[in-house]
């Protein structure tokens, strides 16, 4: 691999660049023209009225690397970001999978629908906030819950 030194001269000599905000470069695209090229340059100074179509593309190109529609051309670098967002989702989704199955311990007993419904099935029997709370929805005579 070279490794590419830039003088000070290097750096205040101008160079090109398509922009869009800023249409008009500050030197041409080509700079070293062929001889079919400088004839076209040539024949630029006379009237464009005699020029044809592809002689003033041929010009413009000479000029300019790309026209406007060229530089708003979407570009497929979406498919590089979407990519990169997925391979983060799948790194993201195998750590959270590991912790859970590596790090974290089980899952208390508290929690099983069985222990939930004993738990309920206290609260009712011990009559927990008989006026306004949980007990006051719950139908002693019918053995189920309030309509």
């Amino acid at each position: 691999m070279s490794s590419v030194v830039i003088t000070a001269e290097d750096a205040s000599v101008p160079r090109y660049f398509d922009n869009r905000v800023h249409p008009f470069p500050d030197v041409p695209y080509r700079k070293e023209l062929d001889a079919s090229q400088k004839s076209l340059k040539e024949k630029e100074k006379g009237s464009w009225k005699q020029l044809s179509h592809e002689e003033k593309v041929a010009l413009y190109r000479l000029k300019f690397h790309q026209n406007y529609a060229e530089m708003n051309k979407p570009s497929n670098e979406w498919k590089t970001v979407v990519g990169g967002v997925f391979i983060f989702f799948g790194i993201t989704g195998i750590i959270v999978w590991g912790q859970r199955h590596f790090v974290f311990p089980p899952k208390p007993h508290t929690l099983d629908d069985e222990w939930k419904a004993m738990q309920v099935k206290r609260m009712l029997d011990m009559r927990v906030s008989p006026v306004q709370g949980f007990a006051a929805k719950w139908d002693y005579d019918k053995n189920e819950w309030k309509k």
